[in-house]
């Protein structure tokens, strides 16, 4: 192995608070020089705040260390999506995509709509006016920022963005264009980035399928953490990780272990 991918949200950490040995392995990362990439499907903050919230928690973290849908989502519509674009992201997010026209609720045509974590920002009207734009314009591209199912909150588990966009994918009869998690062109953009073979690197999750199945599909190893999301009937689906750790804070040592044989 030559690189990791390092999942956030319930690999290093839940909600705003961290888990424990989350910094010490990232610092063990740089000191080893091991390429590295935090990807996440995250889209309820843009980039620099990540960068913010990681830093709160001692982990030093650069923006372009970090690899979003939204980043992988603005070169898609920079060569697809010529005209307004309908974006169902949190507020915060919508300066990722600046440099589009944003569609108003008025508007009847739209190029893309773009669904990301909106929230607890959906509600019936808002739900619908991204059916009714892509029902009435049939070659309006639906782009997925993701196909998670759900993220874990301290307070519980939350939907994500994934079962929304199946709702809409049912509802008007087309596939998305998913630029998250688990696309394997997600995980090769990633790959890309560090410069090193796919099957060279190593993903770090705790999503049995968005992480760990999506890497593997992709080529990648996958190593599965026993936190965040994590469940033990997980390791039950039919999907086989390349190994699975109590916490990020053991990486190290397997690290070690799996170089040394």
């Amino acid at each position: 192995m030559k690189a990791i991918l390092f999942d956030l949200d319930g690999v290093l950490y839940v909600g705003d608070r961290p888990i424990e040995g989350a910094a010490e392995a990232v610092t063990w990362c740089r000191q080893r020089e091991i390429p590295f990439r935090f990807v996440t499907n995250t889209t309820s903050r843009p980039r620099h705040r990540l960068v913010e919230k990681l830093g709160a928690m001692g982990i030093q973290a650069h923006a372009d260390e970090i690899i979003t849908p939204p980043i992988v989502a603005r070169r898609w519509l920079a060569q697809h999506a010529h005209g307004p674009v309908g974006l169902f992201v949190p507020e915060a997010t919508r300066e990722e995509f600046a440099d589009f026209q944003p569609a108003r609720p008025e508007d009847e045509h739209v190029a893309a709509v773009v669904l990301g974590d909106l929230g607890e920002g959906w509600d019936f009207a808002t739900y619908n006016r991204a059916f009714r734009w892509l029902k009435t314009n049939p070659d309006a591209a639906l782009i997925a920022l993701g196909m998670t199912r759900f993220w874990e909150d301290e307070d519980g588990p939350r939907l994500d963005v994934g079962p929304f966009v199946r709702g809409l994918e049912y509802a008007v009869g087309r596939d998305a264009v998913v630029l998250g998690k688990p696309s394997a062109a997600f995980f090769h953009l990633a790959v890309e980035e560090l410069g090193v073979p796919v099957g060279r690197t190593l993903m770090v999750g705790d999503d049995i399928v968005g992480d760990i199945d999506g890497a593997r599909r992709a080529g990648l190893r996958a190593l599965q953490v026993r936190t965040g999301k994590f469940r033990p009937d997980d390791l039950e689906q039919g999907i086989t990780p390349d190994g699975v750790l109590d916490s990020i804070a053991d990486l190290p040592d397997w690290w070690e272990r799996e170089s040394g044989r």
